[in-house]
């Protein structure tokens, strides 16, 4: 399927950008978006990809205020959605990043990146049950090694095994 006109030229008016993000020029690709979104306010994808450049530059209040921005104007941006929800947790503010995790898993039934950081924000709130219930559902999906052995290292932290150590328990 073509993209719409409007979604490639806002993509195109990105490409810089995503370029120096990728090269870790962070400053550089803010300089960048924020021209991009002088010219055009609606580009959802500037808004998006600024939101990583303040995250990567350790500004976390105001990649909260891009990923909100994109997810004003393209609700159905899932990364910039679990990317707020991440946000929000690390901000102290878990009750905003389930409600997040949860409107992406809703646009997503089971998307992996959603239920992780779904798992996240509940055991930041403490809310150990839930967050076992999310990060075994994470693990099911087969994530990469490094992130399921850390996964796996906070699950056996906050008490018991994940639902992939007792199957392989009950195999031997």
């Amino acid at each position: 399927m073509k993209p719409a006109p409007r979604d490639a030229a806002d993509w195109e008016a990105v490409e810089e950008a995503v370029e120096l993000l990728h090269e870790e020029r962070f400053r550089e690709a803010m300089v960048e978006l924020r021209e991009v979104l002088k010219e055009s306010p609606g580009n959802a994808y500037a808004y998006y990809f600024l939101g990583i450049a303040f995250f990567e530059s350790g500004e976390t209040e105001a990649a909260r205020d891009a990923y909100a921005a994109c997810v004003k104007l393209a609700p159905a941006h899932l990364g910039a959605r679990v990317a707020l929800c991440h946000v929000l947790r690390m901000l102290g503010d878990s009750g905003g990043a389930i409600r997040e995790g949860m409107a992406a898993l809703s646009a997503a039934p089971g998307d992996a990146d959603a239920l992780y950081a779904i798992g996240l924000a509940y055991h930041a709130r403490g809310d150990e049950t839930a967050a076992r219930s999310y990060l075994d559902a994470f693990l099911a999906t087969n994530p990469e090694f490094e992130v399921a052995v850390e996964t796996r290292a906070l699950l056996a932290a906050v008490g018991g095994a994940s639902a992939d150590d007792r199957v392989e328990d009950d195999e031997d």
